[in-house]
Parts: C-alpha cells; structure tokens; sequence
C-alpha cells in the first residue's frame, strides 16, 4: 500500500507515520499544495497513492482545498471508481460544517478526530479494504 501523510504538525506526523509505517509506504506533505503536486506525480508515473491523510488545518493550501483539487485532478486524468484515492480527513476540527464540507463537497471517505489512535485507523484501513483485520495494530509506544 503506498499513503500519502498530509500533515504540517510534526507530532501528528511522527504518530500518523509510526501506526501505517507496518502497512506501506508514507510520503509525506507539509500541506495541500505539496500534497496536490505528489498526487498528480503519482499518477504520471503509474503508481497513485492507495490512501491520503489529509489535515485540514495547514498553512499555503488547507486540506479541504487539496482535497477537492485532488478530486479534479482524478476527474481531469479520467480516474474513477474503485481506482480512486481513498482520503480520510485525519483534523481537530469536528464541527457539522467542516464534516458535511469534506465528505459532500471534497468527497473523502472517512474523518478522523485528532488524537489519531491506531485502532481507528486500522478500521479505517479495512474499511477501505485495504487490510485484513486479523493485521493487528502497531502500539504507537512501540
């Protein structure tokens, strides 16, 4: 699995990282902008991210923005259906008005609140199907 970490926070990186480090390989980006310009080169090159995380709050390009010119960029290059990126929207933020925003108007599939717990991501992950439950999951103390 190849995800792409969108995060300006250095300790939720570091956390993001630890727990989906055992499941593929992270990339990171230190906002929306950098995370749009990995995105299109992932899918120049053939090998597009399976999962973006993706904070919202960051400096240069939020993540509700990166997030919607993601969908663009997909839509542009013709991608669709089951080959889209899985996005889930991993903030602090968890008023009615920024949930509704990220899944109806950015079309994410999953929002976490912060503080990040590996259970959930796990869940997430087999959500998505993109792990079996039986992977267990990392202690982020470990």
């Amino acid at each position: 699995m190849k995800v792409l970490l969108v995060e300006d926070d250095p300790v939720s990186l570091h956390i993001l990282k630890l727990i989906l480090s055992d499941y593929g390989d992270c990339d990171e980006a230190e906002n929306g902008q950098v995370a749009v310009e990995k995105y299109k080169a992932s899918l120049e090159k053939g090998t597009p991210y399976d999962l973006i995380c993706l904070d919202i709050m960051m400096p240069v390009m939020d993540g509700q923005t990166a997030l919607k010119e993601i969908r663009r960029v997909e839509a542009e290059k013709g991608v669709g259906g089951r080959d889209l990126a899985k996005v889930v929207m991993t903030t602090a933020l968890k008023d009615a008005k920024n949930v509704m925003e990220a899944f109806v108007k950015g079309a994410c599939e999953a929002y976490l609140i912060k503080p990040i717990l590996p259970g959930n991501i796990e869940q997430v992950l087999v959500d998505f199907g993109l792990v079996e439950r039986e992977s267990g999951v990392k202690n982020v103390a470990d």
